[in-house]
């Protein structure tokens, strides 16, 4: 019988993440402004933020093969909730990058272990519903959008903000726990465990991963700064640049699973993604608000199903140590979630903020390009 209580748990563990880094995302702004930071100083920052969620997915693992997904993902769910605040109390850049270290170092543990709980279920319910998972992540995110831009408008203290958000995490973090699935018992006499081999299919999807969630990433980290920077737009009409995003992505990966079905993993993914370069292209050229919002909304629809079919397909390279390589997997495709919006504040040194989305854009047309070769074999490998 499938894991139903499972299933709806996981659910809300994706969105929880997406809510609270989506609390963070709509304030990055005012947050922006009240540390005195600019372009090129928030991209450094976000870099330590990427370095320490990589630090948090490599112990992540180990902690998983040891006790389960369910323990650590319920532990580091309460510390990343408890973290948000951190960036809403500090009034310089170097109490932010600190806040930030620990906000992602949380969230990178929290990233590997809700999709190793995801791949669990999925397991247990023999069909595809890995991109249903990510949707309800950028349910979270949507509802973050909405939240948080509202509270923006009705000048609503920061710090209270995200100190209620907080609370909310670790109400929701705890009522989850009981419903996950725990980790198996160790079988008797079972032999010890060999490290996986790195492969160059393993290492091809962990690459395209990377290049996907970097553009994923620059929707969460930048696409509010485009609004508000490069277009002049206010800080609650910037909100919705990112609201428009987490929309499309969150609707199609409600779907996606059904095209994938249909189309299989490799075509699905050579389309989308180069529907998700045109949508980045758009936001970059957009002379508008308007039209700027559009653009990002077409760009979620691009990304929205990609990056679930990588993991599916890691999982299913080597039948006994899937977990090892859903693991490195995760870990180099959030590591461009995370880390990689940092290089488009870096490129602001040289070049315009809309000039640097060339970088997230040449990622979605390789990875349409290269889909095929990726993912190919996954579909020959399943039984």
């Amino acid at each position: 019988m499938p894991p139903t209580r499972a299933r709806t748990a996981t659910f809300g563990l994706f969105a929880l993440n997406g809510f609270l880094l989506g609390m963070w995302v709509v304030n990055i702004p005012t947050i922006k402004d009240r540390t005195g930071v600019d372009q090129a100083d928030l991209g450094l920052f976000l870099l330590v933020l990427g370095a320490m969620a990589w630090i948090g997915m490599q112990l992540a693992g180990p902690a998983i093969d040891r006790l389960g997904s369910r323990p650590v993902v319920t532990t580091a769910a309460v510390a990343l909730a408890l973290s948000l605040p951190g960036p809403a109390l500090a009034t310089s850049g170097t109490q932010l990058v600190l806040a930030l270290a620990v906000v992602g170092f949380f969230n990178g543990i929290v990233d590997v272990a809700q999709n190793a709980q995801a791949v669990v279920v999925e397991r247990a319910y023999g069909r595809p519903i890995m991109s249903a998972f990510h949707a309800f992540f950028s349910l979270g995110g949507l509802i973050a959008s909405i939240l948080g831009g509202s509270l923006i408008a009705l000048d609503v203290d920061l710090r209270v903000t995200l100190g209620v958000a907080a609370a909310v995490g670790v109400v929701a973090a705890l009522s989850l726990r009981s419903s996950l699935v725990a980790a198996p018992a160790p079988e008797p006499d079972a032999a010890p465990r060999t490290r996986a081999p790195w492969t160059s299919r393993v290492l091809l999807l962990g690459l395209l991963a990377f290049a996907l969630l970097l553009g994923e990433g620059v929707a969460y980290d930048w696409s509010t700064v485009h609004l508000r920077d490069s277009l002049g737009s206010s800080e609650t009409i910037a909100a919705f640049a990112y609201g428009a995003f987490s929309i499309t992505m969150t609707a199609v990966r409600l779907v996606a699973d059904r095209v994938v079905a249909a189309w299989g993993p490799a075509v699905y993914v050579s389309r989308a993604a180069l529907v998700g370069a045109v949508g980045l292209l758009g936001a970059a050229l957009a002379p508008n608000a308007a039209l700027a919002i559009a653009a990002w909304a077409v760009f979620g629809i691009g990304l929205a199903g990609c990056v679930p079919q990588f993991f599916s397909a890691a999982g299913n390279v080597d039948a006994s140590a899937s977990g090892t390589y859903l693991a490195r997997v995760t870990s180099m495709g959030y590591l461009g979630l995370l880390a990689g919006p940092s290089l488009i504040g870096l490129l602001t040194n040289w070049v315009s903020l809309t000039t640097a989305f060339a970088l997230p854009i040449v990622g979605c047309l390789a990875a349409g390009l290269l889909a095929p070769r990726a993912l190919a074999p996954q579909e020959t490998s399943r039984t």
